[in-house]
Order: C-alpha cells, then structure tokens, then sequence
C-alpha cells in the first residue's frame, strides 16, 4: 500500500468513527427532546388533577378551567370548557406517544402544533411575555426539529428499501 492510500484510509476510517459518534449523540439528543416534551406534557396534565400536590380530584382542575379562560379569552365563555378538555386530552396522548416513540413524524408536528397555538393564545390574552417565559416557542420548535428528523430518518428507511413513493 503506498503512503497516498494509506493517508486515504486512515482518513476514511477517521470519518467512520467521528460519523458513528456523531449519530450517537443524535440518536440521544432525539430521545432527550422526546422525553422531555412528552414528560412537560404529561406533568402539565398531573397538575390539573393535584397529582403533584399528592391529591387527585377535580377541584384542580377547577383552577385550570379559571387560567383557559384567561389564555383564551378572546373565546366566548361557553368554549373554554371544552378547549380545556380537548387540550388535556391532546398533551396527554402526544404526552404518552412522545415517550413511547410511537408515529414520531405525526406526533411531533402534533406537538409542535399545539405548542404553537398555545403560545399564541397565549400571547394574544396574556402579552408575549408570557410564553417567551414559558419558553413555549422553544418547546414548539423542538418538536419541529423532531417530526423533521422523523421525516428523514422516514426517508432513509423508504429511499433504503427501494420505494421512492413515486411512481415511474
């Protein structure tokens, strides 16, 4: 082997290794990113219910009902109920679904959704304030960097199989 090839080689083993080091952390970033959302959520949900103050009733859920209808309360007064309801039901699947890696691409744009429009109702009601301190755009905006990875992780999995989705 001439020193050119040698040089070539240990540079492309190099290059093996850095990208394995670098998927690694990718892959626990990720798991880091899902767990952390899915885990807000779910605490979020907790705290309705005065699971962290070592009770579970619906007199929590009374003073949630109280702070909707001042994030939204642009909305008329017979909504908020139902938003209330609809939005518990919402973290609490993508909360369970986000841990569990279960339909990340749709999970997470999901999430990223959600997150979006509650910094936006948010911010409408309360001023931008309040969810730049709640770092709710933060939390929406990892959940877009997590459905694009999914759809390119997707991408790899589809383009490896010999299926382009196109037909010819």
């Amino acid at each position: 082997m001439n020193h050119q090839t040698q040089v070539a080689s240990e540079a492309l083993f190099a290059s093996v290794g850095q990208n394995r080091r670098t998927m690694k952390w990718e892959r626990i970033g990720i798991l880091y990113a899902r767990i952390a959302l899915g885990s807000a959520f779910l605490s979020a949900v907790a705290s309705r219910f005065g699971v962290w103050d070592g009770t579970l009733d619906l007199k929590h859920f009374s003073g949630f009902l109280e702070y909707a209808g001042q994030v939204l309360a642009f909305m008329p007064n017979a909504a908020i109920p139902y938003l209330a309801w609809t939005a518990t039901a919402c973290e609490t699947s993508l909360g369970i679904l986000l841990i569990l890696g279960l339909w990340p691409q749709w999970v997470s744009l999901a999430s990223a959704f959600l997150l979006a429009m509650f910094g936006t109702a948010m911010a409408i009601s309360l001023g931008l304030k309040s969810p730049m301190d709640y770092s709710v755009y933060s939390a929406s905006a990892a959940a877009v960097l997590l459905a694009l990875h999914a759809f390119r992780q997707n991408g790899k999995t589809t383009a490896q199989s010999g299926f382009s989705g196109e037909e010819s």
